[in-house]
């Protein structure tokens, strides 16, 4: 369960107090995948930045699975962005001299997982994304935009996290890959009952996941809910 209660993130500009984010609050369930929409600039990487402790807000709080961040001291929250976090960016942030496999099992080995747990995982979870075994050993620089953001997705889910932020996973991508993405995203948090969260400004694609809210002017409404398909359906 993610609970996020009256978050407020204000920020000075010359003689101006402008907040992104203000005054947000909404819940979401284990293993939803729930996206904002908003335009640019409306806040909604701010917001990402809080709810994955990148950020400290200006008041509010944040509470995962009982525990709140705004209580957790510093290392903790390294150790909360380190273990139940996982993040999906626009444009991957992939080491491009690894390769797939080497990028996934990365976040493993800061973790102090053995390397043979490491290895194992990471195929399994490139194979979960369907980057094809031949593409696992290359280099990401040799890898389309797609493949890289499967490859992001895998290295997200690396540690188990119980929180997924995507922020615009879609938006240097085509229109059928886009969805394709998406697709994929929502089997994984039905398969891994992950919480997924995805912030993005194309409504076609907030339109699959199953919770919608909007972002606008820093406040938080909710547009659509869809009912939510059972793991295996």
């Amino acid at each position: 369960m993610i609970e996020v209660k009256d978050l407020v993130r204000q920020f000075k500009s010359g003689d101006r107090t402008i907040k992104p984010v203000n005054g947000v609050s909404f819940e979401l369930e284990k293993g939803t995948l729930a996206s904002i929409v908003g335009k640019s600039g409306s806040g909604k990487s701010t917001l990402l930045s809080l709810l994955g402790a990148l950020d400290k807000p200006t008041s509010g709080d944040v509470v995962v699975d009982g525990v709140s961040l705004a209580g957790l001291p510093a290392g903790k929250l390294t150790e909360y962005r380190r273990r139940d976090i996982g993040f999906v960016f626009q444009q991957f942030n992939l080491i491009p001299n690894l390769s797939a496999v080497d990028n996934v099992m990365l976040p493993m080995e800061f973790a102090g997982m053995r390397k043979a747990a490491r290895l194992e995982r990471a195929r399994s979870l490139l194979e979960q994304v369907q980057l094809d075994p031949d593409k696992q050993s290359r280099r990401i620089n040799k890898l389309s935009g797609g493949e890289q953001q499967r490859v992001a997705i895998a290295r997200a889910l690396a540690n188990e996290p119980k929180l997924i932020l995507a922020d615009e996973p879609t938006g240097n991508l085509d229109e059928q890959t886009g969805e394709h993405i998406i697709e994929l995203l929502s089997s994984l948090s039905r398969n891994h009952n992950t919480t997924i969260l995805v912030v993005t400004h194309d409504r076609s694609l907030a339109q699959k996941t199953e919770r919608r809210f909007r972002l606008q002017q820093g406040k938080l409404t909710e547009e659509a809910v869809r009912p939510r398909v059972a793991a295996g359906a």
